[in-house]
């Protein structure tokens, strides 16, 4: 974005399109206030941060001086936050009217005749990030509240809006900091023949910032599931009770179930929400032999969800022996992140109690295989409910690997490559110092670290990496 274009007015409806009790219009730059009193008739001059009762023009109102009175639209409320004061650290106005889309757009489309332009998505939380009121971390934080689906990600979200992140990385910034002045001053001194740091020091202070940032660099895995969700696929044999479970795990019933093999054609998938982790369960036909082409495209379509999926769950049908179709598909799903669920366990239930001294019952034998195959597995019955809350548990220790979620995680790949860079700098000036290399070579490796922090919070960033990332944003946030 030029720096003509950060100095023009922008306005846009900060507001979801459609209709509701409360609209919102926002106008944000030098001619804020001005434009504001001429869209509305204030009954009290504005005053910073507080609100105002206001009529909103008719902009078909007869002219005053011809003695009629100027006829209003709606009622509105006009709220005005002096810069730097504000959102964007600029005079921002926010006209509150009634949620009808024609009052709304009138407004906007006034405001633009008295000279705002319409604001590029994302241009205001741009405009709070370039006037420094928010670094890149809280400004991309506002984007994932806006788009959070569960609580957990709005609390993570509002975590970074606060500067968790930021706050995170601060101590080893710092610390980066004083080690490149130390070396700096070292450089400088060089011709007096005084020795700074030894480079055991150097290296002690190298150790001592690493720490932080690989703890900070391990929350991705998690953060990133979080942030995104993922998909787990229930697979297994014709009849197995894929869908009945599916269904369970839903807490309704979305697919059909029958007793006749073959029921699932086709995919249906639907999103939980699972320890605060957006979960898409995907129900896939059964993998046999196809019948049919339709069965056959069905079953295609159900080893691509496997292959895509993050976590799959096998479905064993308890009541049967394990078998040639059972290895291969056990085979199919080895190298994966993988669960059984040995179902219909209520229909074994009678060999439960003999199963210590009968190794020969169909259950006990399941369990046997799927541990030789280095695969957890647990008893369910679908139509019972048994199993089913020890399932969901096993499936997010899977999905989290038993990690809790924390303030100022990694959620983003940007995020994850800035640590990551980071890290592999400081690694690059410790070998750097241990081969002998001169100092002037190895704070190109610190400040290559350095910098690698500094994107993360924006000093950094190049200004196509600024507009890709608000191009993401809503017009009006």
């Amino acid at each position: 974005m030029s720096s003509s274009a950060t100095n023009d007015t922008i306005a846009a409806i900060s507001t979801p399109p459609g209709r509701g009790g409360i609209g919102i219009v926002r106008i944000s730059g030098a001619e804020a206030v001005a434009i504001a009193e001429r869209l509305v008739r204030l009954q009290v001059p504005l005053a910073h941060a507080r609100a105002r009762v206001a009529k909103v023009h008719d902009p078909d109102s007869p002219d005053p001086k011809d003695g009629d009175e100027i006829r209003s639209i709606d009622e509105a409320v006009v709220t005005w936050f002096a810069g730097p004061n504000s959102y964007t650290a600029e005079d921002l106005v926010e006209i509150a009217a009634h949620g009808s889309p024609v009052v709304l757009n009138l407004l906007l489309r006034q405001a633009l005749m008295l000279g705002a332009r319409l604001a590029e998505p994302g241009e205001f939380t741009q405009r709070a990030f370039l006037s420094g009121r928010i670094d890149l971390t809280q400004a991309e934080a506002v984007h994932d509240l806006i788009e959070a689906q569960t609580v957990a990600q709005a609390r993570l979200a509002a975590s970074q809006m606060g500067g968790a992140l930021s706050a995170r990385v601060a101590p080893a910034k710092m610390a980066l900091l004083e080690l490149i002045a130390l070396m700096e001053a070292g450089i400088d001194f060089a011709e007096d023949d005084l020795a700074v740091a030894p480079d055991a020091e150097l290296l002690r202070r190298i150790d001592g910032i690493r720490p932080s940032l690989v703890t900070l660099e391990a929350t991705f895995a998690h953060g990133r599931i979080l942030h995104d969700g993922l998909t787990l696929a229930i697979v297994g044999r014709p009849n197995a009770g894929k869908s009945s479970l599916f269904n369970a795990l839903l807490e309704k019933d979305r697919a059909i179930v029958t007793a006749t093999p073959g029921t699932t054609r086709d995919l249906i998938s639907e999103r939980i929400t699972l320890g605060g982790i957006p979960l898409e369960l995907v129900d896939t036909a059964g993998l046999r032999e196809a019948t049919d082409e339709v069965e056959r495209l069905g079953i295609v379509r159900s080893k691509e969800a496997l292959a895509d999926a993050a976590i799959v769950l096998v479905v064993i049908d308890s009541t049967t022996e394990p078998g040639g179709d059972d290895k291969q598909l056990i085979e199919l799903v080895r190298d994966r992140v993988v669960l059984a669920a040995v179902n219909k366990s209520d229909l074994a239930a009678p060999q439960l109690e003999a199963a210590a001294q009968q190794s020969g019952d169909s259950l006990a034998r399941w369990f046997e295989f799927l541990a030789e195959a280095g695969i957890r597995s647990l008893p369910t019955s679908a139509t019972k409910g048994t199993g089913i809350a020890e399932l969901r548990e096993a499936v997010l220790e899977l999905a989290t690997g038993g990690a809790a979620a924390e303030p100022g995680m990694l959620t983003s790949i940007r995020h994850h490559q800035a640590i990551t860079s980071a890290l592999a700098g400081l690694d690059d000036a410790a070998g750097a110092i241990a081969g002998a290399i001169p100092h002037e070579m190895v704070l190109l490796d610190l400040y290559r670290s350095l910098w690698a922090l500094d994107s993360l919070t924006g000093q950094t960033t190049p200004d196509d990496v600024l507009n890709l990332i608000f191009s993401t944003f809503c017009i009006g946030k």
